[in-house]
Formats: structure tokens, sequence, C-alpha cells
């Protein structure tokens, strides 16, 4: 067995062909191709070295965001809450008479951790008692027209939500 495999050294490994494809060489003359501006164009910024303009530039025109006023006040998107959505149609998935809190929504994939409104889209199929922060009107009516009940908790730190049991609330 050992004399049919060939005796390899580092140096025998040859690369398959095709496989790197040659980089352009710029710069060599004016027979190559790409010579005198190597593909850069005439003057300008795109032509000098570690050119990048940037995002905002509009060849020296005044940019769009110096044309328009500063609003007053502060934007901050951090401070804004962001809802997780669930629908109504998801929560099929639960057994007729369970308790659905925050923390269940998070360990069936349903939503991320985070504050929760429950939306209207799709129908409810079983009773069932749903605890979130949030609930869209036409939601809190398809719940209760299930026969289940649409409880609004507190909104909880991120930290606590969809962490360890849904029992402990100490």
């Amino acid at each position: 067995m050992a004399d049919t495999v060939p005796n390899l050294k580092i140096h025998d490994i040859t690369r398959m062909g095709g496989k790197k494809k040659a980089r352009r060489r710029v710069g060599r003359g004016n027979g190559s191709g790409s010579g005198k501006t190597s593909g850069r164009g005439q003057k300008g910024a795109g032509s000098r070295a570690g050119a990048r303009r940037k995002a905002r530039f509009e060849g020296g025109q005044t940019p769009i965001l110096m044309r328009f006023p500063r609003l007053p006040g502060f934007n901050n998107p951090r401070s804004t809450v962001r809802f997780e959505p669930v629908n109504v149609e998801a929560l099929n998935v639960f057994d007729a008479g369970d308790v659905v809190e925050p923390a269940h929504l998070v360990q069936r994939g349903l939503a991320r951790k985070g504050p929760i409104k429950i939306l209207a889209r799709g129908e409810l199929n079983q009773k069932l008692t749903v605890r979130a922060t949030h609930f869209s009107a036409a939601a809190i009516a398809k719940i209760e027209a299930a026969g289940g009940k649409a409880e609004k908790i507190e909104n909880r730190p991120e930290s606590e939500v969809g962490g360890g049991d849904a029992s402990d609330d100490a």
C-alpha cells in the first residue's frame, strides 16, 4: 500500500490550472493597454493615492445635508422603544388554556427579547391567556372572541424578559 502513494514534498505541489486569476499590472507602458494613467482617468481626487471621497460628497455641489436646515431638539435612536410584533395567528402553536408569557414567545422563537406587541393578523383557534406589554385593539377583540384573555403587563427590563423560568416572578 505504501508503494502506491507517491513521495510528495511541499515543493512538488502545484496549483490547479485556471484557479488563480493573474493580478492586473498597470503602469507598464502604453503598449500594455493600461499604462500612463493606469485606468484612473485624468487628474482629480480619483487619480490620487488613497482616493476615496466621503459618502456625502457630491462633486463640489453643496451636499444635501447642508442644504436642509437642522431641526430643533435631538434624536437618539437608542431611546426609542421598538416592539417585537407577534400576530395572533402565531399563538396557535400553544395548547388551549395555556398562559402565554413573553418568555414563552422567546423560547418558541416567535419573538426576540424586549417589549412585545400582539397584533391582529390571522385567526386564533383556541382559548389562551396572553400576557404582553402591548396589544392592538383588534388583537384584544380576537383573543376575547376565542374565549381567552389579554392581560397587559408592565414592561420589565430586557435582561429579565425571556431569561429563566417564566413562573419565578418574585
